[in-house]
């Protein structure tokens, strides 16, 4: 059978706008010759709706969009990610489901039967699951429908099981001809490597081809990669689907082409194309179609600049300058040639007068003597408040420029710098910043030297740097990893090399910074543990750092 892997970017909500996008490929599936064409997990109303899988008026929706779409399906098959009703009478009253429809019906539905509720998903509280999942016949194939996380009842290399239960092991006893999963599975850093693993198995263990199809695009901070895949009975990639944007696969399982070339990115390849699409998909489906940057001179900003230019167009992108009283003369020069570099409107705006004017404003309780944090977080205000003047005037977007390794302990300001619509590197640590930095560059100045090589400071007292109040970022990075993504013990992460003082101080800082946090931006995900809907955490706790 000839069958089309459709990877498309759907939108939540946009039912007119899914179908429209649903039609159009499948229109150029059967062009192709496919007798049967995979669309994504959820892809009539887009993944994850959340809370609106509880909305009655979205359930209705998707309900028209799939009669809707069947009724216009002719000798080709459709394969389509919706939500269906519970046919039980107890539990959930709706499944995570994909429909098969063929010949102005539909012909098959299917539940997902693993229900993820670790790190972003929730699916239980939305999701009854489905207790079987009988392979379909059509065009006399036997095919083992399956939903994203039903093939991933194991990780591979951990031992321990995710479930008990194997849904993909119990289609291939049941006997079936040829294996599909439809999924939306969002990106990380070294996943993809891991999918792929993953997934040869089930074709090895099946013997029997394995037909992967992946949502692509940005979904608020969540970004899916596409990398779909076929596998033939031996558990080589026959077929890829492109990295991070959309694609579509037609292969014959009965004359499945030799091994694919392998064309997979690079790790900070795709970090940069994973940012770039989500900063592209969150500003078109919120209706928005410019973005600035406050440009301090710093690598931060000069990457966000550099990646929404790439996404937005340089036409869509403002940077903005603010230089205080202990601004650098570099930095601001720096600003002006990585505008120049990327083609960008440049605004400078000095913030001195305004910054003098607070001080006198609050008087006595100020006064004189040394620039401590709170003369420094009113100017991170300042700048905050025109930033967020320049969006609200111009009608767009506002995009902050923290990284993971200062959010992570505070080294950030509420109302400040922490002001935007979009974090766009706070799931990317300080250290990731400058390989994205160095990539940007691989061809062609960008990003000014002066910026990757002098030390980082935020410029809010003279003489100001990061390491005055951090460790080295390196060092940083590394504790931030092995407690946020790894989960690691207190007590083994002072083992690997780190001072038990060291690590207790920025565990606490980590800890007691949870209500910044929690007040931040939308940040894109690109790791297995982003601070965000994935991490939750208490705000009032005690310290339990003692080891």
């Amino acid at each position: 059978m000839r069958i089309a892997l459709a990877q498309i970017n759907t939108t939540v909500a946009d039912f007119s706008g899914n179908l429209a996008l649903i039609r159009d490929v499948a229109a150029r599936a059967r062009a192709a010759g496919a007798e049967l064409a995979v669309f994504p997990e959820q892809t009539l109303g887009g993944y994850p709706a959340l809370d609106l899988w509880e909305d009655p008026d979205f359930l209705k929706a998707g309900e028209r969009a799939l009669q809707d779409l069947a009724r216009k399906t002719g000798q080709m098959g459709l394969i389509v990610g919706c939500v269906a009703r519970n046919p039980r009478s107890v539990g959930k009253p709706i499944w995570n489901a994909a429909a098969l429809l063929h010949r102005g019906k539909v012909a098959a539905l299917r539940g997902k039967c693993l229900l993820p509720t670790y790190d972003v998903f929730d699916e239980r509280r939305y999701f009854e699951p489905a207790t079987a999942n009988a392979p379909i016949r059509f065009r006399g194939l036997r095919i083992g429908l399956s939903i994203c996380e039903d093939s991933w009842y194991q990780t591979p290399g951990q031992p321990r099981l995710l479930y008990l239960e194997d849904p993909v092991m119990r289609q291939i006893r049941s006997g079936v001809d040829v294996l599909i999963n439809v999924s939306a599975s969002p990106f990380e850093r070294d996943k993809t490597a891991l999918r792929e693993r993953m997934l040869r198995r089930h074709a090895r263990r099946a013997g029997r081809p394995f037909l992967y199809c992946n949502q692509v695009g940005g979904n608020d901070d969540l970004i899916f990669d596409g990398n779909s895949l076929v596998f033939d009975g031996d558990g080589r990639v026959v077929a890829r689907g492109r990295p991070f944007r959309e694609d579509m696969i037609v292969v014959d399982t009965e004359k499945l082409p030799a091994a694919a070339a392998p064309y997979r990115l690079g790790d900070v390849a795709e970090v940069e194309a994973a940012l770039v699409l989500g900063i592209h998909d969150y500003l078109r489906k919120c209706g928005q179609a410019k973005a600035f940057v406050g440009l301090s001179g710093g690598i931060d900003s000069a990457v966000v600049a550099a990646l929404a230019v790439k996404a937005l167009g340089p036409g869509a992108v403002t940077g903005v300058t603010m230089p205080s009283p202990y601004s650098c003369a570099t930095s601001v020069e720096d600003a002006q040639t990585l505008a120049r570099n990327l083609g960008i409107r440049l605004l400078q705006l000095p913030i001195t007068e305004l910054y003098e004017t607070y001080l006198r404003a609050l008087g006595r309780p100020f006064g004189e003597g040394e620039i401590g944090a709170a003369e420094q977080n009113i100017q991170a205000r300042i700048r905050g408040n025109l930033l967020m003047a320049l969006a609200n005037k111009e009608g767009g977007l506002l995009l902050s420029t923290g990284n993971k390794s200062e959010l992570s302990v505070g080294y950030c300001t509420l109302y400040g710098d922490m002001c935007g619509g979009l974090a766009v590197i706070a799931d990317v640590p300080k250290a990731t910043v400058y390989e994205l930095a160095r990539w940007i560059n691989r061809e062609h100045p960008v990003i000014p030297q002066s910026s990757i090589d002098k030390a980082p400071s935020a410029e809010l007292k003279p003489g100001q740097k990061d390491q005055d109040d951090l460790p080295p970022y390196e060092t940083l990075d590394a504790i931030l990893a092995a407690y946020v993504e790894k989960r690691q013990a207190r007590s083994r992460i002072a083992r690997r090399g780190h001072s038990p003082k060291l690590v207790r101080d920025v565990l606490e800082r980590i800890d007691r910074n949870e209500y910044k946090r929690r007040q931040a931006a939308p940040s894109l995900k690109i790791s297995p543990k982003a601070f965000g809907v994935g991490r939750r955490m208490p705000i009032a706790r005690g310290s339990g750092l003692d080891f």
